[in-house]
């Protein structure tokens, strides 16, 4: 989901604002040792899956790794004079885990739109009578959809609970084996929301009548797997989604005269666009002009009644689409290193024309990229779609003009790549994402990035009540949600360069990427994987930045030369431990400067000099860091040059005090 740069710019200046006030100065009464942790937390769902051996220590998929997968098969039609959409889909089960289910649990977004269930931040356009579920079979076993709330001692019966809230429960009499596979049909209707009411993504999903933009619009089954079986969070809004992969083929039903687009590759282009539009589609990858498919005024399909859109997708965890009788449709390609040419395809209305007229080569910029960055795009098109949600992903489908052009297109590798559990951990896809648009936006320019500062800058937010830890639950965020989900990622990122080198974390996780592709990394895998990977024990660094939200709060306390010997005494008050890095500046006369083994010279005149993170273990605050470069006077030392580690007054950072 979108969240602007102006959004975390104003989010961290409200941290900034708030912590002025409250932060308190260093006094005698505090003491002069911490307790650092250089471990990070195992909780009960890791536990278990490092003892089933289906993850493990090295960050990779342990030998018994499993995962749900699930096919659909979805029939839809919408009546735009209703505004409502119609649907019968197959679900075809694959039970690969290692349980027997007692139990399906299904994800009934659209209710979030009714009035009685629970919500976070977000307001719906519209008030709606939500998903209204009309028929479900398991095995073509008809479920009870209007039994009482089940009691303890009640015997098993094929029977569905919840299904006016989002999350709801279908138990059976029958479990699903291990290693088998159930089908499920579900017949459904569900309105679209529309007005200007709605704040927050996925709150208002059409124009009046003339535009739909449908996001988890149909009935999904949750998320099972080896960490703590099924994902029964309630959606509230502000939180996205963790779903299964699998194979969607949907057809979709319109008047004559609205094109469709979506997820998934369209299968027959030839039953529905004119000779003149067919005649551009074909011709989409052959150049990167952008190419009009359909235009203002032309025919928007043939004549001849109702139409039925066709699209296949495979490996992906869910399906979106929109429509409309006023599209403009254009298209243009992006060159994919090791895969060849991809088409982008653009829909828009024409009054917002405007939004699109650098969206193609933004998104073409940002496939390319990321695709040199990570990995290859792995999907076999993109789509944007305007609409009232100008900012959120799905598979190969992004709802966005070129605003959010380049986070959006982000989103493909995670969490559509990657299925990371957004609901949980949204740091995991969010977070990532904004740390690879500051790669991407810095390539778009032609500059070097450049993540100084960063990382320091989180001793200004640390500390904040309102800041919940980037493992608590994201949805259960709070007023927080946006720093920890979207805003403390790069800063963290930006310590972990500070400390191993950025090309060093950049390649960690390209190395990640490629060994959790189309798979559900957890936390924990990633955190192993780039300790294995940067070959260091890094855990006390995710300890501080993952589960707490401490800061480092570094300073130069002292500084004496005894016979060219200089003793610097580093104090760190916070209770995050970091390297310690001086950079030493000399007056330009004077002898040769020496050379330390743990010291790097900048230029003829500077000199940086580091030392590891293990001299604050034995919990002491202070550091006596002793250099001894000869004769050469020093003219100025300032720790932490590149403000990598968080600290909240930078002013005692240099000596002399300015």
């Amino acid at each position: 989901m979108r969240k602007t740069l102006l959004f975390l710019l104003l989010s961290t200046s409200f941290c900034f604002a708030q912590k002025e006030e409250l932060k308190p100065l260093r006094t005698s009464i505090e003491t002069d040792t911490r307790a650092i942790r250089q471990d990070v937390p195992m909780t009960n769902s890791i536990r278990k899956a490092f003892a089933e051996g289906t993850r493990d220590f090295t960050g990779k998929p342990g030998p018994n790794y499993w995962q749900m997968e699930t096919d659909f098969t979805i029939n839809a039609s919408l009546d735009p004079s209703t505004q409502t959409i119609t649907g019968s889909e197959k679900i075809m089960v694959h039970n690969n885990s290692k349980d027997d289910l007692e139990a399906i649990v299904l994800r009934l977004d659209h209710n979030i739109f009714r009035a009685d269930v629970p919500r976070g931040s977000s307001v719906p356009a519209e008030q709606t009578e939500g998903m209204i579920v009309t028929r479900i079979t398991v095995g073509g076993e008809e479920v009870d959809l209007k039994a009482a709330p089940r009691r303890r001692n009640d015997p098993p019966a094929l029977r569905a609970y919840g299904l006016t809230q989002t999350v709801a429960t279908i138990s059976l009499v029958d479990p699903i084996k291990a290693g088998t596979s159930v089908e499920l049909e579900i017949d459904w209707h569900t309105k679209l929301p529309g007005g200007d009411g709605g704040r927050g993504h996925r709150m208002t999903q059409r124009f009046d009548s003339t535009l739909f933009q449908p996001t988890q619009w149909f009935p999904r089954l949750a998320k099972y797997d080896d960490l703590r079986g099924w994902e029964t969070s309630v959606y509230l809004g502000p939180a996205e989604f963790f779903n299964n992969f699998g194979k969607f083929d949907v057809s979709i039903t319109m008047p004559e005269g609205w094109i469709v687009t979506g997820t998934g590759v369209l299968q027959n282009p030839e039953e529905l666009l004119t000779d003149k539009a067919l005649d551009q589609y074909s011709k989409v990858l052959e150049s990167d002009e952008e190419l009009t498919i359909v235009g203002e005024n032309d025919p928007k399909t043939q004549s001849g009644g109702e139409k039925t859109w066709h699209f296949v997708a495979d490996k992906v965890n869910d399906f979106a689409w929109a429509t409309s009788n006023k599209f403009i449709w254009k298209g243009t390609r992006a060159n994919i290193p090791g895969k060849g040419y991809v088409p982008i395809y653009m829909v828009f209305i024409p009054e917002r024309a405007r939004y699109f007229e650098q969206a193609a080569e933004k998104t073409r910029h940002a496939m390319e990229f990321y695709s040199e960055l990570w990995a290859p795009y792995p999907f076999p098109q993109l789509t944007l779609q305007d609409g009232p949600s100008a900012g959120m992903e799905y598979p190969m489908v992004i709802n966005s003009n070129q605003g959010a052009a380049d986070h959006e297109t982000a989103h493909q590798w995670w969490p559509m790549m990657l299925g990371t559990n957004e609901t949980r951990y949204g740091w995991m896809d969010e977070g990532f994402n904004q740390y690879m648009n500051i790669l991407s936006g810095a390539d778009s320019r032609n500059e070097a990035y450049d993540l100084d500062g960063l990382g320091q800058r989180y001793g200004r937010i640390s500390g904040s009540e309102d800041e919940a830890p980037m493992m608590w639950s994201a949805n259960n965020g709070g007023e927080g949600y946006g720093f920890q989900t979207y805003g403390k990622t790069p800063l963290m990122l930006s310590m972990l360069g500070g400390i191993v080198g950025d090309e060093a974390v950049i390649e960690g996780i390209r190395k990640y990427t490629d060994v959790w592709k189309y798979k559900h990394p957890s936390p924990w895998d990633f955190m192993f994987f780039m300790n294995h990977e940067l070959d260091q024990n890094l855990e006390w660094f995710w300890y501080y930045w993952l589960f707490t939200t401490e800061a480092v709060d570094g300073s130069i306390e002292n500084v004496e030369t005894v016979d060219g010997k200089t003793t610097v005494t580093v104090r760190q008050d916070g209770q995050m431990p970091a390297p310690v890095v001086l950079r030493v500046e000399f007056e330009d006369e004077g002898t040769d400067i020496k050379s330390l083994p743990n010291s790097k010279i900048i230029d003829e005149n500077t000199v940086e000099v580091t030392w590891p993170v293990t001299v604050w273990f034995d919990g002491n605050k202070t550091f006596e860091a002793q250099m001894d470069f000869g004769g050469r006077k020093i003219k100025n030392i300032t720790l932490d040059p590149h403000g990598r580690f968080p600290d909240y007054e930078v002013k005692d950072n240099v000596w002399p005090r300015k």
